[in-house]
């Protein structure tokens, strides 16, 4: 039980840690744009507990078009669940991953909350070590170094 519930946690972090960051910066080039930029410096300086509804509102607010993609799979409509899951994701990504850039000075201020995000901090750590010393990644590892090494050697040889 314990590994399938590695490997589960191992899945979501891969998720997470592959869209967090590209998604998040995205949304930060978008907040440069002078009206984004101006909600922002508003969103910054909001008290803990309204930081705290601002980062909770858009995971509540994907969950029920999380429900109909499952419906529409349900009802035979597969690609388009799927689509609109993935789409889900990847938009609830971006907007959680910034507003916690921009509210985690207010959201740390709750015991609880502070607790939480040292908690999955700990626990991301354990689940890349465990990742990492696994023979399919070293495997995987060995075989991106190969190719990489044939790469180059490949356009040094083509530049010659």
């Amino acid at each position: 039980m314990r590994g399938l519930l590695l490997v589960l946690a191992a899945a979501v972090l891969f998720i997470e840690e592959w869209g967090w960051r590209p998604l998040t910066a995205l949304a930060a080039r978008l907040g440069r744009w002078p009206p984004f930029a101006r909600l922002e410096a508003l969103v910054r300086r909001v008290s803990p507990r309204v930081a705290l509804v601002l980062f909770v509102v858009p995971a509540v607010a994907l969950f029920p078009l999380k429900l109909v993609a499952l419906w529409l799979i349900h009802v035979g409509q597969t690609a388009l669940g799927v689509t609109v899951i993935v789409l889900a994701k990847l938009v609830g990504t971006a907007i959680v991953g910034r507003l916690f850039l921009l509210l985690q000075v207010q959201l740390m201020t709750f015991p609880w909350f502070a607790a939480a995000w040292t908690w999955w901090r700990n626990t991301k750590a354990r689940v890349v070590a465990w990742v990492k010393d696994a023979a399919p990644w070293r495997a995987a590892r060995r075989f991106a170094r190969r190719v990489r090494a044939r790469w180059r050697r490949l356009r040094h040889h083509g530049n010659g």
